[in-house]
């Protein structure tokens, strides 16, 4: 998931550069979360309806592995938070041990700006479901396990220095969604973990900015 740019806080006056702070609640971070989300709403939208489409032509289920595949709700759910936990777990790991992770968190983290708690949630849960729709259920099941990972990796990629660590952890987490998504034969899981993921880093980062 690549956030949306957040308009910078610095403002220019005859006295020269003025920082504007304005606290986590404020009008203007909340104006900001609703416009973030309102386009992740769009372009997510479209990723999802994309993968609806393109299985339906086929003839099979956007949800399913393959015909016959069912949903065990607590296991899959639960699979899915242990895989978000591990996930997030090595991240913050390599964040905290290598300078490219800290460049690519602080590079996330003004990208991010400030959302609050709920923005976070929502982003979440819009790329983790229209993501996996696309990358798992609709791309792997026709190209395989390895090359949707390459894929969704490739979708995170950002020409910019700081940014080149995402792609890498991308494709190591859809290897873990896409596996997920055989070992289960549904979609249930790997939404589960992606969200996961998404929703506690996309906090953290919010967080960071705030610090």
């Amino acid at each position: 998931m690549a956030p949306a740019y957040r308009p910078g806080s610095a403002c220019q006056s005859k006295k020269g550069p003025r920082r504007t702070v304005s606290g986590p609640e404020s009008g203007a971070d909340e104006a900001d979360g609703a416009r973030l989300v309102g386009v992740a709403i769009v372009f997510y939208g479209l990723l999802f309806a994309a993968a609806l489409i393109w299985v339906r032509l086929e003839g099979r289920s956007l949800a399913l592995r393959s015909q016959g595949a069912t949903v065990a709700w607590l296991r899959d759910v639960a699979l899915g938070l242990a895989t978000a936990a591990v996930l997030v777990a090595a991240s913050g790991a390599l964040t905290v041990a290598t300078a490219a992770g800290r460049a690519l968190a602080d590079a996330l983290a003004r990208v991010l700006g400030r959302p609050g708690l709920g923005v976070c949630v929502a982003l979440a849960a819009i790329s983790g479901l229209a993501e996996e729709a696309f990358f798992r259920g609709a791309l792997q099941p026709r190209v395989g396990l390895a090359v949707a990972s390459v894929l969704f990796a490739a979708a995170h990629f950002a020409p910019r220095r700081e940014f080149l660590p995402w792609p890498f952890f991308a494709f190591a987490a859809g290897l873990a969604f896409g596996a997920l998504f055989d070992a289960t034969g549904n979609l249930v899981a790997p939404v589960v973990a992606h969200a996961g993921v998404n929703a506690w880093n996309l906090r953290w980062l919010a967080m960071r900015t705030r610090d």
